[in-house]
C-alpha cells in the first residue's frame, strides 16, 4: 500500500517523451531510458553542458575518429584543451601537459583544434536554446544556464520534457551530445549536469539536495578551487557534510562573507538569477610601442597601465568577467595570446594585473614585442564579483584598497590619487607615444 506522505514519482521517457506516474520502463515504448523524480515536472532551472565539446566536433567532422581516443591541444610543450571520453579512460584530463597525456594515451589522435568551427557549432546550439527561452546565461562556448519558468504554457510541455527533446535534437541535427542538470537553482543545476556524463540528465530536487550534497567534497561547491580547498582542509574541513553541521553564525565568524556563502550552498540554497548575456562580449585595451620591447620590467609596467584602463571600463559598464586574456605581438607580427579562467569574476585592476603578469612571465624569453594587450571576457553577474576572501586576506585587502581609491577618484577626480606603480609607469612611458585602444567585441 502506498504511503500517502510519500511524494508520487513522476517520470519522462527520453526516447519517446511519454510522461507517466511511477517509475520503471516506459509503458508506451517499453524502453528503459527514463528519468524519474518526485519534482521532475516542477523544476525550471537548467544547466546544459556539451560533452567533450571540441573532441566531439572533431569526431563529427571525421567519423573515422569515432572509436579513437582524441585529444585537442598544443604540441609537445602544450596542454590538453579537451579529451574525448575514450582518452579520459586512460587518465587524460583538461589542462594536463601534452607530454604527460601522450604517455598515458600513446594511441591518441592529437588535433590542434579549430576555434572558428567550434564557435559556429556553439552558436547553432545556442539558437536551439533560444527556441526554448530568452533567459539564457552562457558560461562558455559549450555551456549555459537556462530559466524555463513560465514556458510550460507557451510550449505546452514541462521544462523537463522540453530539455529532453532539445538534447535529442542537438544530437540528431548537430551531431553533438549534451548533458543536462535540472534543479531549483543554478548551483544544483550545474552540479547535476556533471554527474552522469556523457548524455546525462540529472535531476536534483529541493528535498534531496541536502543529503546529496552531504556525500560530496567541499571542492564541488562553485568558487572553491584547489587552493581554497587546501586552505579549508587545513582547518579540518574537506566534506560538505561538515559544513552542514555548522551554523551560519559560526561560519561567518570564521570566514566572513565566504562563510555565509558556504553555509547556504552546502544546503543547496542559491538565489542567483539566470542573467541573459550582455551584447558586449569582451572589454580590452592594447598598446603598440614605437620601439620593440623585450625586457619583462618594461612590459610589466605597460601592462599595469592597461589593466587600470580595462578595470575602469568594466566598472563604468558594470561588468565583471572570469576569463583574462593576454595578447602580445612579436616584432615579426606574430600574435600570441594566453588566457586564464578564474573561479570568480573580477573587475579589479589588481586582479587583472596578477593574472596578466603570470601569463606574461613565461613569454619574456628575450623575444622583442611591438604590442601588448589585456582583456576580460565571459561576464558573470556583478553580485558575484570580487567577494571578500577570508581564506586569502591579502587579496581582500588589495580589493578594499582599490575600491577606496575608486571612491576618492569619483569624488575628487581621477588624478587625485595614484599607486606608486603608476609613477614608475609614467617614467618608463614618458617618451612613448600612446596607442591604447579599447575594444568591445
Amino acid at each position: 500500500m502506498t504511503d500517502p506522505d510519500t511524494p508520487l514519482t513522476q517520470s519522462l521517457c527520453r526516447s519517446c517523451f511519454h510522461t507517466f506516474d511511477g517509475d520503471g520502463p516506459c509503458p508506451s515504448c517499453k524502453k528503459p531510458k527514463v528519468i524519474s523524480h518526485p519534482e521532475l515536472f516542477d523544476l525550471t532551472i537548467a544547466h546544459v553542458d556539451c560533452d567533450a565539446f571540441f573532441a566531439s566536433v572533431e569526431k563529427r567532422e571525421n567519423p573515422e575518429l569515432a572509436s579513437r581516443p582524441v585529444i585537442i591541444g598544443g604540441e609537445q610543450r602544450g596542454v590538453v584543451s579537451t579529451a574525448c571520453y575514450i582518452a579520459r579512460m586512460s587518465g587524460v584530463r583538461s589542462a594536463m601537459p601534452m607530454f604527460k597525456a601522450k604517455k598515458l594515451c600513446p594511441d591518441a589522435v592529437i588535433i590542434r583544434g579549430n576555434m572558428k568551427l567550434y564557435q559556429k557549432v556553439g552558436r547553432d546550439i545556442r539558437e536551439k536554446m533560444r527556441s526554448l527561452t530568452p533567459l539564457i546565461e552562457p558560461l562558455s562556448i559549450d555551456e549555459a544556464f537556462l530559466d524555463l519558468g513560465g514556458t510550460k504554457k507557451l510550449h505546452k510541455a514541462a521544462p523537463a520534457t522540453l530539455l529532453a527533446k532539445f538534447a535529442k535534437e542537438v544530437e540528431d541535427d548537430i551531431g553533438i551530445t549534451v548533458s543536462v542538470g535540472l534543479a531549483p537553482n543554478k548551483f544544483l543545476a550545474k552540479l547535476g549536469s556533471d554527474m552522469d556524463k556523457p548524455r546525462g540528465f540529472t535531476v536534483i530536487g529541493t528535498a534531496d539536495a541536502v543529503p546529496l550534497l552531504a556525500t560530496l567534497p567541499i571542492t564541488r561547491i562553485y568558487g572553491i578551487g584547489k587552493k581554497t580547498g587546501q586552505s579549508l582542509a587545513k582547518d579540518g574541513l574537506s566534506q560538505i557534510s561538515q559544513l552542514q553541521e555548522m551554523d551560519e553564525a559560526q561560519l561567518i565568524r570564521r570566514y566572513g562573507e565566504t562563510g555565509q556563502r558556504l553555509y547556504r550552498l552546502s544546503r543547496g540554497i542559491d538565489k542567483r538569477k539566470v542573467e541573459p548575456a550582455s551584447d558586449i562580449k569582451s572589454v580590452s585595451s592594447e598598446r603598440t610601442f614605437p620601439k620593440d620591447i623585450a625586457d619583462y620590467t618594461s612590459l610589466e609596467t605597460r601592462l599595469w597601465s592597461l589593466c587600470e584602463t580595462v578595470a575602469a571600463d568594466l566598472k563604468r559598464k558594470e561588468l565583471a568577467g572570469v576569463t583574462v586574456t593576454l595578447k602580445v605581438k612579436t616584432s615579426m607580427h606574430r600574435l600570441i595570446t594566453r588566457s586564464r579562467t578564474m573561479n570568480n569574476p573580477t573587475q579589479l585592476a589588481e586582479t587583472l594585473f596578477e593574472v596578466g603578469t603570470s601569463l606574461l612571465k613565461p613569454l619574456t624569453d628575450g623575444t622583442p614585442y611591438r604590442l601588448i594587450g589585456i582583456g576580460v571576457s565571459k561576464f558573470r553577474p556583478l553580485t558575484e564579483a570580487d567577494q571578500p576572501d577570508f581564506l586569502e586576506p591579502k587579496r581582500t585587502k588589495k580589493a578594499n584598497v582599490e575600491r577606496a581609491m575608486d571612491a576618492l577618484k569619483n569624488k575628487f577626480g581621477i588624478k587625485s590619487i595614484s599607486k606608486g606603480r603608476n609613477f614608475t609607469a609614467a617614467k618608463t612611458a614618458s617618451n612613448t607615444k600612446h596607442g591604447t585602444k579599447d575594444k568591445n567585441k
